[in-house]
């Protein structure tokens, strides 16, 4: 829980008490490798903070996997729909390696998004991280070449370059798996 509480506390500073409401609040978990945390058209019902491990989020394209973002130790995970809309999500999440999380009810996220401002702010700055990692990747499809897009998610993913499948990595850059294979081979 350590992880979490440095990462939250980077982000945006939170009280001792904040942080013993906080764990009162969490369930500890464990999830094998390829674990779907969320599922598209379903509810969740819950978030997950990553203590241990890495999940990719996808949507499902004409039967296609098309990776959306990656979350390692100290991330969240879950469902923007299911949170904000009281929708099902549009999109799945799934363990890529054996995960440690702590879980804790949308329902009581939303409480404490309502009753403290820490909380209130944290969950703010990683909706702003979130929507410009959104925007920059958005840009980067559209202006850069996929050798460029490869390098600024080395520099700004390197554990996740190290750690995930090339395959995923390729889905999320807008490349083939070959491209991604290629530009890797020619840095070594």
């Amino acid at each position: 829980m350590t992880g979490i509480i440095d990462k939250i506390n980077s982000l945006y500073p939170i009280s001792d008490d904040t942080i013993r409401t906080l764990k009162e609040s969490m369930t500890l978990c464990r999830f094998p490798k390829k674990y779907q945390l969320i599922r598209a058209g379903m509810y969740c019902k819950s978030a997950y903070f990553i203590g241990k491990g890495m999940t990719r989020s996808f949507w499902l394209v004409n039967g296609e996997e098309i990776t959306t973002s990656f979350s390692c130790e100290g991330g969240i995970v879950f469902s923007m729909d299911e949170l904000y809309y009281n929708k099902m999500s549009e999109e799945f999440v799934e363990t890529l390696e054996d995960v440690v999380v702590y879980r804790i009810s949308l329902d009581k996220l939303r409480r404490l998004f309502e009753t403290n401002i820490e909380l209130a702010n944290w969950g703010r700055i990683i909706h702003q991280d979130e929507y410009r990692r959104l925007h920059r990747s958005h840009k980067d499809r559209l202006t850069l070449s996929a050798k460029e897009r490869y390098e600024e998610f080395r520099q700004q993913f390197p554990q996740v370059n190290q750690r995930a499948q090339l395959g995923y990595i390729a889905s999320y850059l807008g490349i083939t798996l070959s491209t991604l294979s290629r530009l890797r081979g020619a840095r070594k």
